[in-house]
Formats: structure tokens, sequence, C-alpha cells
């Protein structure tokens, strides 16, 4: 007998936001009600692709965080977002000014949208300014430097954040409930794979190991990691990874293509795949008794997945960022835990560590 999925707006919301309203012992309602009606003033630093036709738009649909402030070194940037999103000049700041951040309280939070290569100096900067952090994926080229980053902001006592959307959008979401509740039984294996055609003249950055930290893998083959991991709701212990490079001309400093496969606690495996010369969007479990997947598994929008049972049938277009970055205020205000911490994407660079460790000695090896 198959059957559907069906979640509502309001539920999901309900279910994200779980607990926020539970603040400290003590504070009165009245209080508390002003916690929960307080909105925190977000600055982006970096005005790329993804601030101006994602987070941008998104800080225009969030509930408990607005768009306060911006940091960019393009003065013809400083006048166009000041213009379309009505941000006062004080609110304004460029790389080397970065740190009079620190005297403006419109500004709670930063969110770091910068290559790869330049997160850690500005999460640091950030929390020694007083602010809290979201750090874009992958959260840094080492696990050292995610180490300072996250010491930085317990020092500080500032809370961090990875820029994990997909740990808000409904159809992932599933995929971890029926991962971690064991419903159709042990997760035996899973696929998963995520990349697209890197042109020779896109975002040259990314060719560039010193601002990118490494390639596909990094940027896209994170995805495929974090799915596996929150499907099965453990932490691989080994893995054995190849690099397939058909052009080398353009892929000179970082990975083209690369094949992995994760060894899970309980006898699990994930194998993955992931490129900047292929197109690849997939994340599929095999359980005891069932299967669950993702056709479309880690686009901003358009989800597709399915059942042994049927398919899910989420709304496939709720605005990920929103949610993540609300998700984000909210446990600034409540003081809970973060949903997606640092620790977190330090964990993701442990293992990018250990498959590219793989790769360069062919064999298997511990994460």
């Amino acid at each position: 007998m198959s059957h559907s999925y069906h979640y509502s707006r309001r539920r999901f919301i309900r279910d994200v936001s779980l607990g926020t309203a539970m603040l400290a012992p003590g504070l009165s309602t009245i209080a508390a009600y002003a916690a929960s009606e307080k909105k925190l003033g977000i600055a982006l630093v970096g005005l790329g692709s993804y601030s101006t036709y994602q987070l941008g738009p998104a800080l225009q649909q969030t509930q408990h965080c607005y768009l306060a402030g911006i940091v960019t070194g393009t003065s013809a940037k400083e006048r166009l977002w000041a213009e379309k999103y009505n941000i006062p000049a004080k609110n304004i700041y460029n790389y080397k000014n970065f740190d009079e951040i620190a005297h403006n309280k419109n500004i709670d939070i930063v969110y770091i949208v910068l290559p790869v290569s330049m997160h850690k100096e500005f999460t640091i900067r950030a929390a020694r300014a007083g602010k809290h952090v979201i750090c874009e994926k992958p959260m840094a080229p080492t696990v050292k430097d995610c180490d300072e980053m996250i010491a930085a902001c317990k020092k500080a006592r500032r809370m961090l954040s990875v820029g994990y959307r997909l740990h808000f959008e409904p159809f992932n979401r599933e995929m971890m409930r029926l991962g971690q509740q064991k419903v159709y039984g042990d997760i035996q294996q899973v696929e998963c794979g995520n990349g697209f055609r890197l042109t020779d003249d896109a975002d040259a950055w990314r060719l560039q190991k010193s601002m990118a930290g490494g390639g596909a893998l990094m940027d896209m083959g994170i995805y495929a990691i974090q799915g596996a991991r929150y499907i099965i709701g453990k932490e691989p212990l080994y893995v054995t990874a190849t690099e397939e490079k058909t052009r080398p001309d353009i892929f000179s400093e970082v990975d083209e293509t690369v094949h992995f496969t994760l060894e899970f606690p309980g006898g699990a495996v994930a194998n993955g795949v992931t490129s900047y010369n292929k197109n690849a969007n997939f994340l599929k479990a095999k359980a005891e008794s069932g299967w669950f997947e993702l056709s479309e598994a880690y686009r901003y929008g358009g989800m597709v997945g399915a059942t042994s049972q049927g398919p899910m049938t989420f709304d496939p277009n709720m605005n990920q960022q929103a949610l993540q970055m609300d998700d984000f205020a909210q446990s600034i205000l409540g003081n809970k835990p973060v949903t997606v911490p640092g620790e977190m994407g330090r964990q993701d660079i442990k293992i990018i560590e250990a498959i590219y460790r793989s790769i360069e000695s062919g064999k298997r090896e511990k994460v």
C-alpha cells in the first residue's frame, strides 16, 4: 500500500523552531515575548552571486532577522545594495575598516560569503568584534583552521554556524528522519552525488587551490558527504577514494572528479561522486525493509523525493536560506544550541582531508 508524505509550511516552521520559545528559566513572560519579537541585524560579507541572488532576497522573507549591513570591496556594489535594500551608510563597510563593525549595535550577526581561504580571517575578526557568525560552506581549507575559528567564537562567547541550508529543507529533513529513526530498518547503503560542469571562465577563484582549498570535493562533494552523514546518523570510520582528471589544463591545481566510499560503524557504506566536469544531484538510501531517495537533492528549490511506499509531497520551493538564517537568529535569541554548528563544518573537513589522503596514498585511510 503506497502513501505520501504531507507537510505544511506552518508545521515545518513550527518543527524547525521547536524549543526556541523555551528561553532561560527566570525570564518573565513579557521578556520572553520581547525576545521573540526582536529581529537581529545581519551584515553580509562579500556580495558575490550567492549573496546577490540567494541571501539578499531571502532576508526579505525572514521573520527573526533582517539585512542590516554589507561588507564589500567594490564601491559600485555599495551604491547598488544601499539603494536596493535601503541600507544606511553607517552600516556599510569594506574589508579594511571591517573591524569597526564592533561599534555598530544594529549588526548582531555577520554572514561570511567569501572565497574559502578568507573564511578563517573574517570569522575570527567578526568574533573579536563581538558578532555572531554564519560562515558559508566549506568552513575552511583545513581542520586546523576550523579549530581556530571555533576557539575564537568560544572565547568571544559568540555563536558560530555553517551555511548548511539543507538542514532546514523539508525533503532533506525527511531523509534525516527516515534514516536516523530507522523507519525502514538499519541503513545498508547510501549512494550520493553532486556536481556540475564548470566552464573555463566561471568563478576563476574556484580553480585556484590557494583560494578555494580544493576543487569539486570541497565545493560540491561536501553536500554528498553531509547527506550520507545525516541519513546514517553516525560518523564514517574509513574512506577509500580515487580522482579522475580529464581536463588537466583547467584543473591543474584542484580536483575535477572524485569517487569515494565511506565506511560507517555497523557496516553501512556510502558511495559518493562529485565533479566539476559532470552533472550529478542525488541522494539514495537502501535499508533493511525499504528505500528512500531524492533524485533532486541539493538545489535551492525543486526537490524531488520518493520512498518504497510512495512519493514525498513536501513544498519543493520553501526558502532554505530564510529558514536557515531564522533558525540561527532564534538560537541566539533563545540561547539554545545551534542546529548546524562549527563542529559540524569541522567534521566535514576532517572527512575531506581523509579523502584527499586516500587519493594521494591509493589506500584505505582512517578518518
